[in-house]
């Protein structure tokens, strides 16, 4: 009996080690295709006039999600749709958004990959400024400039102190370790509630005139849908090159087919203000043409304790939603997978970079952008430096504070017809990790559905007059916590997965630890030559002549104990 157990173990582990095995064969091959149909890889440069226009078609195609985060923050800060602060607000989260791309491309993981501001940050945001004391009165402020920037030094010093909680679990390599308990179960769930949380505030945006909205969303679906891949003529040098302008430009075109469409009634009848291009041209005129944002530009950030821990579960919910973006950069880009030091180092990058959107007052985080992901499969262009040129555009039109001012003019229907596909998106995308997961298991569809409903059902009790009372410790800064924990919920859809999938009986194969562990190879399958792509520029060679830089979770020469 002793001799059969022991033969059945020898065969699982030989079974295993040849997996591993063809695991390693087949990522090589993966990688080799993936190079040769690369036409510009991670560490090739363009010639410059080629840099520019593909970061600039970069620019475009991460403009859609970043635009829509000051249309959602300014209406809860209680800045007035005539108030030109909506328009320093959107030039200054493109400043920030270029700063810290250059940072992550040059210092941080050193992939081509977009940064910008986070939806994952807008769940907590709004839990917090739907305390009775951020909520906006219906009175006129005495001050209206004060009135909004105090609410906005709130979500500064949240977004600050807690984005410290992502610098230390990134250049200390403790994401690592966390990841043994962050399951598919886990991250679907809450960043699916992402998006399924905000669809309030999609409805209200295009209730102005659904007639609008529902024409934005027919012309996203057509443009990144059904016409994926039309594409138009263009000459080149030699043969006409096929242009597809509609799976590279689906927002743009959108907003600017619209937008028309909305200036055109404007002209012809414009009784309708919800649709009226004029509606808030006062705030272009009286815009300044260039202003460069800085450091505490609303004052002085207020720090509160509920405000940290709420802003906490979005820190945690992007930092292990850009690892996936990183291995899925590498992987289009013609990169071999990331090695720990280069996730550490973008991590930690990602939570600089917050604190610096928190510095300047974005009132928002930033995180990779995967749209941006998708554009290099598309493109076939993962060059590096095409990014830094995407990045200093991002700063240019940062400074031009008109060009955020015009944006503000676009009718609030456009933006909620935008809102419904893009929060959609979002959604979908929180779900696609459940593709790990044996969703035959009758455990696993307990642990995603009661996560999902129970975070839909508890925040919107907590909002209701019944339930804004109801947590009474004896602490006033206890009461608010726990306020602001329970009314966000994606943290309550992370929490519930978390203990649940942590505690519930299940094997590693039905949990989907096995699968998702899998999908990505270790950098031991590499040679030193490929992975050189994610070397510290210019130091590197100095950190190898210092022996204890191998202690260094973020080196380079980072060994494992």
């Amino acid at each position: 009996m002793e001799n059969g157990i022991i033969l059945q173990m020898n065969g699982r582990k030989g079974s295993e080690e040849k997996k591993s095995k063809d695991n390693e064969e087949n990522g090589k091959e993966n990688l080799k295709k993936t190079q040769e149909s690369v036409l510009y890889k991670i560490e090739d440069i363009p010639p410059w006039y080629m840099c520019m226009f593909l970061g600039l078609q970069h620019y475009l195609t991460m403009f859609g999600g970043t635009i829509s985060i000051p249309f959602i923050l300014c209406e809860f800060l209680c800045i007035g749709e005539t108030d030109p602060a909506r328009g320093y607000i959107i030039s200054t989260i493109f400043f920030v958004s270029g700063i810290v791309t250059l940072l992550q491309t040059t210092i941080g993981c050193r992939l081509p990959i977009i940064q910008g501001g986070t939806f994952t940050f807008i769940v907590p945001t709004l839990a917090l400024l739907n305390l009775d004391k951020w909520t906006c009165k219906e009175t006129d402020p005495v001050d209206p400039q004060e009135y909004w920037q105090l609410r906005m030094r709130e979500v500064q010093g949240a977004i600050i102190v807690s984005s410290l909680l992502q610098v230390i679990i990134g250049y200390t390599g403790l994401l690592s370790l966390i990841m043994r308990w962050i399951t598919p179960l886990t991250i679907g769930p809450s960043v699916a509630m992402i998006g399924l949380s905000l669809f309030d505030v999609a409805a209200h945006n295009a209730s102005g005139h659904w007639g609008v909205a529902g024409g934005t969303i027919l012309l996203m679906i057509l443009f990144s849908q059904y016409l994926e891949k039309a594409w138009i003529p263009l000459p080149g040098r030699k043969n006409m090159i096929k242009f597809r302008v509609f799976s590279l430009f689906p927002v743009l075109l959108t907003i600017l087919i619209m937008w028309g469409i909305c200036g055109i009634y404007t002209i012809l009848d414009g009784s309708n203000p919800n649709i009226s291009v004029t509606a808030r041209k006062d705030l272009f005129i009286n815009s300044d043409w260039f202003r460069v944002p800085y450091p505490f530009q609303w004052g002085t950030p207020t720090v509160s304790v509920e405000g940290v821990v709420g802003m906490m579960a979005g820190v945690l919910a992007s930092a292990i939603e850009s690892v996936g973006d990183y291995y899925a950069c590498a992987r289009l880009s013609g990169a071999p997978p990331p090695p720990s030091h280069a996730i550490s180092r973008g991590i930690g990058t990602e939570g600089l970079g917050c604190v610096i959107a928190g510095l300047m007052g974005t009132g928002n985080g930033t995180t990779s952008y995967s749209e941006n992901i998708g554009a290099i499969g598309i493109t076939k262009v993962g060059s590096r430096r095409v990014i830094q040129y995407a990045a200093l555009i991002m700063i240019m039109f940062g400074v031009v504070n008109k060009f955020g001012a015009l944006f503000l003019t676009i009718p609030t229907p456009i933006i909620g017809g935008i809102f419904c596909v893009m929060f959609g998106i979002i959604t979908a995308v929180g779900l696609s990790n459940l593709q790990f997961v044996d969703l035959n298991s009758t455990r696993n569809l307990f642990v995603l559905g009661f996560s999902i409903f129970f975070a839909l059902v508890l925040p919107k009790w907590m909002e209701s007059e019944e339930g804004k009372g109801s947590i009474k410790t004896g602490s006033d800064a206890a009461d608010q916590i726990i306020t602001v924990l329970l009314s966000t919920s994606m943290f309550v859809a992370m929490f519930l997965g978390f203990v649940l999938d942590n505690t519930i009986p299940g094997t590693d194969e039905e949990r989907g630890q096995i699968a998702w562990k899998n999908q990505h190879l270790s950098e031991e399958n590499y040679d030193a030559v490929t992975i050189r792509c994610y070397d510290l520029p210019w130091i590197t060679p100095l950190l190898k002549r210092i022996s204890w830089t191998r202690y260094l979770p973020f080196s380079p020469t980072f060994q494992y104990w």
